[in-house]
């Protein structure tokens, strides 16, 4: 069932969950992953759940977030729980008497699962339905491309303004408490993951964390970066070599850069998650360089940082339009350093279009 144009994205998405719920022949889903919660309410606390049927639904909250669950939630009546989140699910359950209820055996705990199914009764049969929502999610509407661009807009602006302070001697620190200042600074509601400056042979740990180091002159910097815009991430990396790079810096990087480039142009509808994977890995390869790449190509970002579809070995997932990934080749050579270059995509019609625009031409800092 497709919403119309005027509708609200949240109550678009309710009754997306709707259409599925019939068929799949269930009669209500249980959502308990906060992020879906807020997916399809718009409610952004820390404790809440969602009972979703096929013509009502109920946003369960404790007495700490009424008053805000009644201002934020679109779509559901909002219910005030002084007891058990989960034991408050059943009992409602039971009340109509259900029969085929979902639950998101992802996230819900053994715990939880077997307090809603006390309250619930022996009638009502927990169906696993883990999963369901992060499917939609996979594929934005224009809402959510709007927050991702801007955030991915803000990610770029911001490095850029944070170059004029990448110098030898300065640390990988306070480099990092710049850009998080920065990104708050200029409109950012908080920062994707913890930022990430690594330089030297430390640029070798993908997920290093910065550090005290100071940076030094011949060496690698990687900087990993994301703002949150309206709850939507983006996240953008970029390497910077201080000094005039050596013959092998310069192999790296250039083969860094051009599994990406390569990688982003294979990017189109109904291609293959695997495939954009397997064109970075084959670009390093030709260069001697693939034993040294040592995580996937990329990963579905939105909400949450990571999301479907994961661009790896194996992914046989298939491109959608309005998917958003990120392309992220890199090498990690031990005791030298490490290249990674990442961009926030947005998947087309016309194919990848690159949403962080921070220059990965202008690499050096002499």
């Amino acid at each position: 069932m497709r919403a119309p144009e005027t509708t609200h994205p949240t109550l678009a998405r309710q009754e997306r969950v709707r259409t599925l719920l019939e068929e799949r022949k269930l009669q209500y889903l249980v959502v308990s992953n906060l992020t879906n919660v807020f997916y399809l309410t718009g409610f952004r606390g820390s404790a809440g759940v969602v009972l979703i049927g096929r013509d009502e639904g109920v946003l369960l909250v404790d007495p700490r977030y009424t008053l805000q669950a009644r201002e934020q939630a679109e779509g559901l009546e909002v219910r005030e729980e002084r007891g058990k989140l989960f034991r408050a699910c059943g009992r409602w359950l039971a009340r109509r008497r259900a029969r085929e209820v979902g639950f998101d055996d992802w996230n819900l705990t053994y715990a939880a699962w077997r307090e809603l199914g006390e309250a619930a009764g022996r009638r009502c049969r927990l169906r696993p339905c883990g999963g369901m929502i992060e499917e939609f999610r996979m594929v934005k509407d224009p809402t959510e491309i709007g927050l991702i661009r801007a955030a991915a807009q803000l990610t770029s602006r911001v490095f850029e303004d944070v170059r004029e302070l990448i110098r030898p001697g300065a640390s990988e620190a306070d480099l990092a408490a710049e850009i998080d200042y920065r990104l708050r600074r200029q409109g950012a509601e908080g920062v994707a993951f913890e930022t990430i400056v690594a330089s030297g042979p430390r640029s070798a740990f993908p997920h290093a964390r910065a550090s005290a180091n100071l940076l030094k002159k011949n060496e690698f910097a990687i900087f990993d970066m994301g703002a949150i815009m309206g709850g939507y991430a983006a996240d953008m990396t970029r390497t910077i070599y201080l000094g005039t790079p050596s013959r092998r810096a310069r192999r790296v990087y250039d083969a860094v850069l051009e599994a990406q480039q390569q990688a982003m142009a294979a990017i189109k509808v109904g291609e293959r998650a695997e495939r954009i994977d397997s064109v970075a890995r084959a670009v390093l390869a030709r260069r001697g360089l693939d034993q040294y790449f040592r995580h996937s190509t990329g990963h579905g970002l939105g909400l949450d940082i990571h999301e479907r579809p994961r661009l790896g070995r194996g992914e046989k997932q298939r491109l959608k339009a309005g998917c958003v990934l990120t392309v992220e080749p890199g090498v990690y050579l031990e005791g030298f350093g490490g290249v990674r270059i990442e961009d926030t995509v947005l998947v087309g019609a016309q194919g990848a279009e690159v949403l962080t625009s921070a220059s990965k031409q202008d690499w050096m800092i002499c």
